[in-house]
């Protein structure tokens, strides 16, 4: 046996979506074994993790004065170095429960619109939360691959992943991203804005966990067959006790225009700045929507209507980044020149 095979075998080599919104980990044999949501919460005098994950969500808004909830990134990137390397600590020990002789090798997506800086901070997170070496790879090609796109070929595929963080919509030929348009809008905006809408017209104050579960429920991107309504429940902001109020998906409809009416600017951004061949790729082989975004009622009939392209919402849009990672960890050899080329910034 090799001594790089032996390396394999003492250790288990891991894919991270590394999201705003949600963590999830990719085991290399094994498949997904994590997807938790990226939040922490820390005991405020000591400063010591108490809850990492689902069980810290679960304290969001509900937490006594000694403990806060932090989500240590936001809009795609690292706000707070030391959480989030502490997040990622735990989640990879929740994964790995005995103690390998070799540290993993991990392989981690980031939206293809953040800095250097921003890259390396992933980097060193990942490093420090016990990597032997670490990857880097951009969420749009990381979802290419999950999904099972032939990136390698001389042809325009567009991927359209939007997350918690950022929304990302890539054109991908000859194993690159040929043009990007990354923007900081996506789900957690639509949330925030559904937030402001109810304290505005109802005087109603909502928590973020009510806000994605209104959008979850009754939220849409484009108008339905049969409009929806859902009791929605909060703080009166005038009377200061507990109030329900009865919305329509029409209402947060409205609520959420502004977020994606810019999703939708970047799209057409997007499709402007394509080269006209791979352009025509496109017409014949549509839009791809991946990321928890994209499931969204009728958000891919409001892109088909306003770009006149067919659109596809890929089978389990959560997981496409993941697994793409996954991909790439069980074969190293074959996409070593993409993350060459992605650690070089190409």
């Amino acid at each position: 046996m090799s001594f790089l095979r032996y390396l394999n075998f003492l250790t288990s080599d891991l894919g991270i979506d590394l999201g705003t919104a949600n963590t999830l980990v990719w085991l290399k044999g094994v498949g997904i074994v994590l997807d938790e949501p990226s939040v922490v919460a820390i005991e405020t005098e000591t400063e010591k993790i108490v809850a990492i994950g689902r069980e810290a969500k679960e304290m969001l808004g509900r937490t006594p004065g000694h403990i806060r909830t932090v989500r240590p990134l936001k809009d795609g990137v690292i706000v707070d170095f030391d959480i989030t390397g502490e997040m990622l600590r735990g989640f990879i020990r929740k994964v790995i429960k005995t103690r390998f002789l070799v540290k993993p090798r991990i392989v981690i997506s980031v939206p293809s619109g953040i800095t250097e800086v921003e890259r390396r901070a992933v980097s060193d997170s990942a490093e420090n939360a016990g990597a032997r070496e670490v990857h880097i790879i951009n969420e749009p090609m990381a979802a290419a691959i999950g999904i099972g796109i032939p990136i390698e070929e001389a042809k325009g595929n567009m991927v359209i992943d939007i997350g918690g963080g950022t929304s990302e919509i890539a054109v991908i030929s000859l194993s690159g991203i040929v043009n990007n348009t990354s923007i900081r809008i996506a789900g957690d905006e639509m949330n925030e804005s559904i937030i402001a809408y109810m304290r505005k017209k109802y005087n109603l104050l909502i928590g973020e966990q009510t806000a994605e579960f209104v959008k979850i429920q009754i939220g849409s991107a484009y108008p339905m067959e049969d409009e929806l309504k859902l009791d929605v429940k909060g703080r009166d902001l005038v009377e200061g006790l507990p109030k329900i109020v009865e919305v329509t998906s029409k209402e947060i409809r409205e609520a959420m225009d502004e977020p994606i009416m810019a999703i939708m600017q970047a799209v057409h951004d997007a499709l402007e700045q394509t080269p006209p061949e791979l352009a025509a790729d496109i017409v014949d082989r549509g839009i791809v929507m991946t990321g928890g975004g994209s499931m969204l009622r009728n958000f891919d009939k409001r892109i088909r209507q306003e770009t006149g392209l067919p659109v596809f919402v890929v089978e389990d849009p959560l997981t496409c980044v993941v697994r793409g990672t996954g991909k790439i960890i069980a074969d190293f050899p074959k996409y070593a020149h993409i993350l060459e080329r992605e650690k070089k910034g190409a």
